[in-house]
C-alpha cells in the first residue's frame, strides 16, 4: 500500500499498470553527430531533464534507423533519467507536452500512459515528492544508479476516476503557474541585487556616494608621492568627473605589491599537508570577498619558510590575475600564509584604506581596467605592473571611511534581502510539493467531489475505469524493438 490517504472511491496502481515503457534509443558513439543533419534523428539525454522540463539544448543526433517509431516522444509522454552516476539525477522526469521528432537516449526510458488516463494528471504525479524519495531508494549500482522498468512495479500513483483527474489537472495547472510565477520574480531578485551592489560601487569610486556629504566640508586631499616608474595619470585614463579634494594617481603609488614564490621552492600538490600554513589559490576566494578555511590548501612550516616571496600579512589583499576569474579580490585576516601564482598581494599603504582598496578592486571602474590591460591573449592575463599601472581618482581618508562606512550599510541591507530571497524560494519549493500532495490525496477536489457524484461512480468510478485500463493490457501484446512497432500502450498523440 502507498502512504497516500486516499478519499473514498479512489484507488491505486503501479506505474507499469497504467502506462507501457518504451526504452531508448542505443547506437554506437561513434555514429552520433552534434549537429542536425537529414537522415538523423535529435536525441534527448539525461541532463536535458531539468526542473521537469525537457531542455532542448545540447542535443546529439543518430541515425534515423536506430530510431523505432515508438522510441520517438509524443504528448504525454513522460521521459525518466533512468541511468546517471549521480544519485540526484537519477530518477528524475519531464513530461512532454506535445509530439516531437525527437527520440530519448538509452540512460532514458518513456512511460506513456493509457488512452483511459488523463496524461497531465499522470505527468504531475512524477513531480511529487513521494515519487522521488522511492525512486531514489530504488536506485541501486556500483559506480552508477540506475532504475530498471520492473522498479516501477513498486511505486503506487493514487487513482481517481477519469473526470477527477481531468479536474486535479486542471486546479494543478492553474495553481502551479502562479508558485512558477513567484517563484520566476524570486529568482530574478539576486541578478537584481547584483547590479544594484555594482551600481554602488561604482557611485562610491566615482564620488557620487558622498557628493552631499562632502558639502561643506574641510578636506584635505592625502599627500603620496606618485610612482615614478609608472606613466602620469592624463585626462585620457580619468573614469569620472575630477573632484577637488580627490587626487588622481596609479594605483601602485598607494599600494605595495608583492608576486608569489615562482622558482624552484614553488609548492605541488604534493607537498600539501593537512594543518600547516595557508597557501592561497583563486579557488578560496569567497563572492564577499573572505577565503575560505574550509577549502584551503596547507603547506609545512619548512616549505614556508623556502618560499622566496609571496607571503601574505594580516591587512593585505590578494588579487587573480589569471583566467576566468581574473580579479576575483579577497581580504586575508591571517596572521601568516603563501600565494599561488596566480596571484598577486596588495597591501595598501598608510594613504588608502584596505577597504577602499578593496571596494575599489571589485567596482565596474576595475573591471574596465581589466580589459584594458589584459594582454589579448588566448588565456586571459594581467601582471603586477599592469596591475600597479590602473587609474585611482584617490579621496581623503576621512572620506575614504565614509564612503567604506556607506557602502558596509548598503551591502548588508542587500544581504539581508538576498536571505529573505532565500527562505522566500525555500517557502516555494515547499509550497509545489504541498499543492502536489493536496492534490494527490484528493484535497483539491473534495468539494467537485461533493458537487458531482455521478462524474465519481459508476462508470465514471476509479474501480471501472481500472478495470478498463486492464482489459486495455491484457488485449495488447509486449512491446516489440523492432523498427514501427508499438510499446504496450500507444498513449494518445496530439
Amino acid at each position: 500500500m502507498s502512504e497516500w490517504v486516499l478519499p473514498e472511491g479512489w484507488g491505486e496502481a503501479v506505474v507499469t499498470d497504467i502506462a507501457g515503457f518504451v526504452r531508448g534509443v542505443t547506437f554506437k558513439k561513434a555514429e552520433a553527430i552534434a549537429y542536425p543533419e537529414v537522415g538523423y534523428v535529435p536525441i534527448i539525454r539525461a541532463n536535458n531533464i531539468q526542473n521537469s522540463k525537457l531542455i532542448l539544448d545540447d542535443l546529439v543526433y543518430a541515425p534515423e534507423d536506430k530510431v523505432s517509431d515508438s522510441q520517438r516522444i509524443k504528448a504525454g509522454d513522460v521521459v525518466v533519467a533512468m541511468s546517471s552516476g549521480s544519485r540526484k539525477v537519477v530518477g528524475k522526469t519531464a513530461s512532454a507536452n506535445k509530439d516531437w521528432e525527437g527520440a530519448f537516449g538509452a540512460f532514458c526510458g518513456v512511460f506513456r500512459p493509457s488512452k483511459h488516463m488523463s496524461s497531465s494528471y499522470f505527468g504531475y504525479y512524477f513531480g511529487t515528492q513521494e515519487y522521488r524519495a522511492k525512486a531514489s531508494s530504488l536506485a541501486a549500482g556500483a559506480n552508477i544508479n540506475n532504475l530498471k522498468a520492473s522498479h516501477f512495479d513498486q511505486i503506487l500513483v493514487p487513482i481517481p476516476g477519469l473526470e477527477e483527474q481531468k479536474d486535479i489537472a486542471d486546479k494543478l495547472d492553474d495553481l502551479l503557474a502562479q508558485v512558477n510565477n513567484l517563484k520566476a520574480r524570486l529568482d530574478a531578485i539576486p541578478a537584481i541585487l547584483k547590479r544594484f551592489r555594482q551600481s554602488v560601487l561604482a557611485a562610491a569610486v566615482s564620488g557620487r556616494l558622498t557628493a552631499e556629504w562632502r558639502v561643506g566640508k574641510d578636506l584635505d586631499p592625502v599627500t603620496v608621492k606618485p610612482n615614478e616608474k609608472l606613466p602620469v595619470v592624463g585626462e585620457s585614463d580619468y573614469y569620472g568627473a575630477s573632484i577637488e579634494t580627490w587626487r588622481w594617481l596609479r594605483f601602485g603609488s598607494v599600494v605595495r605589491l608583492v608576486n608569489g614564490d615562482r622558482g624552484r621552492n614553488y609548492p605541488n600538490k604534493s607537498d600539501y599537508v593537512e594543518h600547516g600554513m595557508p597557501f592561497i589559490n583563486t579557488g578560496h576566494i569567497e563572492p564577499d570577498g573572505t577565503l575560505s578555511l574550509a577549502r584551503m590548501n596547507y603547506i609545512s612550516q619548512d616549505k614556508y619558510e623556502s618560499l622566496g616571496g609571496g607571503k601574505t600579512q594580516p591587512g593585505d589583499l590578494v588579487y587573480c590575475l589569471r583566467g576566468a576569474t581574473m580579479g576575483k579580490t579577497a581580504r586575508v585576516d591571517f596572521e601568516v600564509g603563501a600565494i599561488a601564482s596566480s596571484l598577486v598581494i596588495v597591501r595598501p599603504g598608510a594613504c588608502i584604506v584596505r577597504k577602499f582598496a578593496y571596494y575599489y578592486l571589485i567596482s565596474p571602474v576595475a573591471e574596465k581596467m581589466i580589459k584594458k590591460y589584459d594582454n589579448g591573449s588566448a588565456q586571459p592575463n594581467l601582471s603586477a605592473k599592469s596591475l600597479a599601472s590602473y587609474s585611482l581618482q584617490l579621496p581623503p581618508i576621512e572620506e575614504q571611511s565614509e564612503i567604506v562606512r556607506r557602502v558596509d550599510q548598503l551591502f548588508a541591507l542587500a544581504d539581508q534581502i538576498e536571505q529573505q530571497v532565500k527562505n522566500a524560494q525555500a517557502r516555494v519549493d515547499k509550497l509545489t510539493q504541498s499543492i502536489l500532495a493536496k492534490a494527490f490525496r484528493g484535497e483539491l477536489t473534495a468539494e467537485w467531489r461533493a458537487a458531482n457524484p455521478e462524474l465519481i461512480s459508476g462508470e465514471n468510478s476509479a474501480e471501472a475505469l481500472l478495470k478498463r485500463i486492464k482489459a486495455e493490457k491484457a488485449r495488447q501484446k509486449p512491446a516489440g524493438r523492432g523498427r514501427g512497432k508499438k510499446p504496450a500502450y500507444a498513449g494518445q498523440s496530439a
